[in-house]
């Protein structure tokens, strides 16, 4: 078995799912299985972000993008989760799924942005239940 046999690989963003696809390209000889998943926040007794409906169809559209990507190179599955925390939903699935590995590319931004926004990609490096690998940026 390799860290990249089976991979969690959140995406948050239309972009952010063509630059992980693209990170993760040269290394599909190692892939049996992407697991690509949106994390929808809950507000947890509060009033949502956006419509439900609204934030599943774009949940849908972006993971439409990895399975176009991907798909015709290796089995990839779609997942959208729900949780007030986001990086345990992420977790939780990664678990369910028996991922060998999360993988994901660090998205830009300056220290306050990492900040005000929670910093979720060093939450999915501090806190993981399974391997993570931050894939390389393409240039």
């Amino acid at each position: 078995m390799t860290l990249l046999q089976r991979v969690l690989m959140p995406v948050a963003t239309d972009e952010d799912a063509v630059e992980t696809c693209a990170a993760l390209q040269p290394h599909l000889d190692d892939v049996d299985r992407v697991i690509a998943a949106h994390a929808i926040e809950k507000a947890g007794g509060g009033i949502d972000k956006a419509p439900m409906g609204k934030r599943e169809e774009d949940a849908r559209e972006m993971l439409d993008i990895v399975d176009a990507r991907l798909g015709d190179e290796t089995d990839v599955r779609t997942e959208i989760v729900y949780g007030t925390d986001i990086v345990d939903a992420l977790f939780d699935l990664a678990v369910e799924t028996d991922s060998t590995s999360v993988v994901f590319v660090a998205r830009k931004g300056g220290r306050l942005v990492r900040f005000l926004s929670g910093d979720t990609s060093m939450r999915l490096v501090t806190e993981a239940a399974v391997p993570v690998v931050a894939l390389p940026r393409e240039q």
